[in-house]
Formats: structure tokens, sequence, C-alpha cells
């Protein structure tokens, strides 16, 4: 059973709305911020790299990278091992977009925790980094633990379905 009422989730959620909100008013909407997070962390990727790991078609993978050359954030270059293809970096802007997303999360978080006690929030915090450093360590592990958990949870469904 889950005790935790999936609130650290619905929390990120929300978070994440008002990171959405925030943004889009700086004319930055969620797709081409998946966009450029891809790029920031791949530099030279090509375009169609792009629109496979993000499974999006041809169209919208040339759309999203001209607007987000046009803004600024991106740069293509010239593929030297394909003349076709060109190769996409993001530029000093897109860095700057990742420190604006990153400040908006921490003002949502700073205001989320005032209110609370400081005992409180320090032992919540303390939690909340050991709850962190165990879900890092098990993706780093490649979620075994984890994987093998939902199994045995869909094992337990299915023998309670058969009942």
């Amino acid at each position: 059973m889950d005790q935790t009422g999936r609130k650290i989730t619905k929390i990120a959620r929300e978070v994440g709305k008002f990171t959405v909100q925030t943004m889009k008013e700086e004319g930055i909407g969620t797709a081409e911020f998946d966009f450029i997070h891809l790029v920031r962390h791949n530099p030279g990727i090509t375009q169609t790299e792009v629109r496979e790991t993000l499974k999006i078609d041809k169209g919208a993978a040339a759309r999203r990278a001209a607007s987000l050359e046009a803004k600024g954030y991106l740069e293509r270059k010239p593929n030297p091992a394909d003349g076709r293809s060109q190769l996409l970096y993001a530029t000093k802007k897109a860095e700057a977009l990742k420190n604006s997303k990153a400040s908006i999360e921490a003002v949502f978080y700073e205001w989320l925790l005032a209110e609370l006690p400081e005992e409180e929030k320090n032992a919540f915090c303390e939690t909340l980094d050991k709850l962190y450093w165990r879900s890092k360590n098990e993706r780093r592990a490649g979620f075994v633990d984890v994987a093998e958990l939902v199994e045995k949870h869909k094992e337990e469904n299915i023998e309670g379905a058969d009942e």
C-alpha cells in the first residue's frame, strides 16, 4: 500500500505546471524545453537523433529546431561526416534557460516550505535527501530492485484476480 498517497509526484506535478506557465511567459513551451534539454546534454546531435529520441515526426522536429534557432537557443553547424545533415548545439541563452527553470522551481519550493517551523523543515529536507539518493542509486543500478517489486505486484494482482 502506498503510504505517501503519491504526494511527492503530485507536488512535482504542481511545480511543473507553475514552471511551464512561467516559461511560456518567456516564450518557451514544454516541447521546446525538452528539445533544448536533449541538445544541451548531447551537443552535436543531429535533428534525426532528436526526432528518434523524442519520438516526434520529421516536420515537428524541423519546425521546433527552426523556432529555437530563431529565438537564439540553438545553433546549427554543418556535419563534417554527412554534408546533408547539420549538428545542433545549445547556445549560452539555452544554458541560461536551464538556470531560469531551476530558479523558478527553487522559488516554488522555497514558498512551499516557508510555513514549516525550522526544525520540521530541516527534518523533512534530511529525509527527502535520503530518499533522493536512494532513488538516484537505484536508477544508476538500472532500477533492478524496483522492477522486481513491480513484477511481484503484477503477479499478486493476477493471482488475486483468478480467485
